[in-house]
């Protein structure tokens, strides 16, 4: 099993977007976790919906704190997907984690009406699931850590052309 946690500030958006989708998506081959530096304390609910719309489980999401993984468990990757987290002192991770930055516009900052707001949370859906998806296709197990970190990296600037 690999475990991943993805890191944003709020942990109210992008990160618990990401969590779901990997833990939905990973073909048990996947544990992932959801963490911020400054957590809002409560998920926002343009998360909640586009998860429910698109039939992936919202059961136990919530927003919290990266302390509270300070003691494992062990993560094998990290990714930040947001600017200001990449640019946060991060703890040091128990293990010999691989981080990358994929970083997403934060959806949750959007402002006009419900229909604006929903379509920003699409739009964020959309992009973190076809990096997901470029995640799972890798080959992890035939991978060099100096590769691995390479073609994160890779899906990370390429995704943010699209």
């Amino acid at each position: 099993m690999i475990n991943v946690l993805f890191l944003c500030t709020g942990n109210s958006a992008r990160s618990i977007l990401a969590e779901a989708i990997l833990n939905h998506h990973g073909e048990g081959r996947f544990t992932a976790f959801s963490a911020g530096s400054n957590p809002a304390g409560t998920v926002n609910p343009f998360t909640l919906g586009t998860l429910e719309r698109r039939g992936l489980p919202v059961d136990g999401l919530r927003s919290k704190s990266w302390s509270e993984y300070a003691d494992g468990p062990e993560f094998d990757l990290i990714f930040t997907v947001c600017d200001s987290a990449a640019a946060e002192s991060c703890p040091v991770w128990p293990g010999r984690p691989i981080s990358a930055h994929w970083g997403i516009p934060d959806p949750a900052a959007v402002e006009g009406d419900d229909a604006q707001k929903q379509a920003a949370f699409d739009l964020a859906f959309e992009r973190m699931k076809r990096r997901i998806d470029r995640l799972i296709a890798l080959p992890l197990d035939s991978l060099t850590p100096d590769a691995l970190r390479f073609e994160l990296a890779k899906i990370g600037k390429e995704a943010e052309q699209a």
